[in-house]
Parts: C-alpha cells; sequence; structure tokens
C-alpha cells in the first residue's frame, strides 16, 4: 500500500508493505520478510528485473561487514527471481516494521527498488544498480545513486562479494559511496578514570625505653648538687 507518490523527482517512494512477521528468532540473522507489492517493480542484481504484482520472500542469503547479498525469491522459497547486492546504509532510520524505498520512475514505468528496512534495525541495505542503469536512475532523481561497473548478468553470488562499488551523480561522474552511504558511527573511546589517591599511613618509631632512668640521674645530680652547696656554705660560716 502506498503512502507517498506523485512527490515528483528527486524524492523516492515509501510504501508500507503487507508482511508476515518473523515465525522465529532464529530466522532474525537472514532477516526472512514476506512483502506484498500491488503494482510491477524494477530491481537490481542477478537474475529477473521487473517483478510483477505479487507476493515475495526478502532474505539476507550472506553478510560481511561492508555489503550484503540480498535474495529475493517466492513464497515457498523454491524460486530465486533475482539476487541483489546491497550495501548496509546508517542513514536511513530505524523503524518499528518493514519498509521499501523505491526511486520515481516516469509515469507507466515500474519503479524502482532503493533500500530494504528490517525492524528495529539501525540500517537499511541500499541496493546496488549496474552502473549504466543506475545512471538513468540518478538522471530521473537527480541524486547520487549506488553502482557497480560489473556486469552482473550471470554472475554468482563469489563475485557480488568482491565487485567494486562507486557512485554515480546525474551526470555520470563517479564519486565516493560515502555522498550515498554513511559508515556506523565509531564508538567514542571510554574517559579515563583517574586513580584514587592512595593514602600512605604514618610510621611511629616504638619506644625502646623508659624515661624513668633519665628522671632519676637528673633527681640524682639535682641532690648532689645541694649536698655541694650546703657544704660551701658550712665552710664560709
Amino acid at each position: 500500500m502506498k503512502l507517498l507518490s506523485g512527490l515528483g523527482t528527486g524524492l523516492c517512494l515509501t510504501v508500507l508493505c503487507v508482511l508476515v512477521a518473523p515465525k522465529a528468532k532464529a530466522d532474525d540473522w537472514n532477516h526472512k520478510t514476506i512483502v506484498t507489492f500491488s503494482a510491477p517493480i524494477e530491481v537490481p542484481g542477478v537474475g529477473q528485473h521487473v517483478l510483477p504484482a505479487g507476493t515475495y520472500v526478502f532474505k539476507l542469503l550472506d553478510s560481511n561487514s561492508d555489503r550484503h547479498i540480498v535474495q529475493i525469491m517466492n513464497v515457498r522459497e523454491d524460486h530465486v527471481y533475482t539476487i541483489i547486492l546491497a550495501i548496509p546504509n546508517y542513514r536511513l532510520r530505524t523503524t518499528d516494521k518493514t519498509v521499501i524505498t523505491f526511486r520515481e520512475r516516469p509515469a507507466g514505468d515500474p519503479e524502482a527498488l532503493k533500500a530494504w528496512f528490517y525492524p528495529g534495525q539501525e540500517w537499511g541495505e541500499e541496493f546496488v544498480y549496474e552502473r549504466t542503469r543506475a545512471i538513468v536512475l540518478a538522471k530521473e532523481n537527480n541524486e547520487v545513486v549506488l553502482a557497480t561497473p560489473a556486469e552482473l548478468t550471470e554472475a554468482p553470488v563469489e563475485v557480488l562479494k568482491s565487485v567494486p562499488v562507486v557512485a554515480v551523480t546525474p551526470s555520470g561522474d563517479t564519486v565516493d559511496t560515502a555522498q550515498v552511504v554513511e559508515a556506523p558511527p565509531v564508538a567514542a573511546p571510554a574517559p579515563a578514570v583517574a586513580a584514587a589517591p592512595v593514602e600512605v599511613a604514618q610510621t611511629t618509631l616504638p619506644k625502646t625505653a623508659s624515661d624513668l632512668p633519665l628522671i632519676g640521674l637528673a633527681g640524682l645530680l639535682m641532690l648532689g648538687g645541694g649536698f655541694t652547696l650546703f657544704g660551701l656554705s658550712k665552710a664560709k660560716a
């Protein structure tokens, strides 16, 4: 069911699709999603490039750090219509439901698949087109489109994992993919924790002798002095 339409060149059409929630958490790794389209759509990749209106299964076939491989299959999952190269895009916002976005096309032409949002993810799958097709879509929408110069007519999955990916402008110039996709944010380093001051206990040396001997000595000296003074006073008398 289309939420937005006829927004003009340069805007993408966002479509909320009729879908079935994943059956089990064990399938979350491949993001299996059942989607129903009410009109034909154009898709990139290896295989069929125009899918008629109907119900399809989207699944991640492979997940590398910088690129993903997406399969579009029939509901029974016994026929693959196309295998698509996609790049995770962290500019796409987290949603609580599956959303498919398209690039607008001239009236009467099937809209071109742009990205796939899986519920709860901080990124979306930005799909890569062959260069010649990407330039056409870039001109029609006045935006930068992910592209690969490789011929993908019969490219196996292993080739998709290593083909070069660039971005093309409406004029056909090649630019860095950073103009289309954003890498995941780098986690900030944890702040340094100041070391707690170490308290150094003052050490008092133990007393090894009593003060009594000194007191006794002082008393004897005073007593001796007293006797001496007494003797001198008697002698003068």
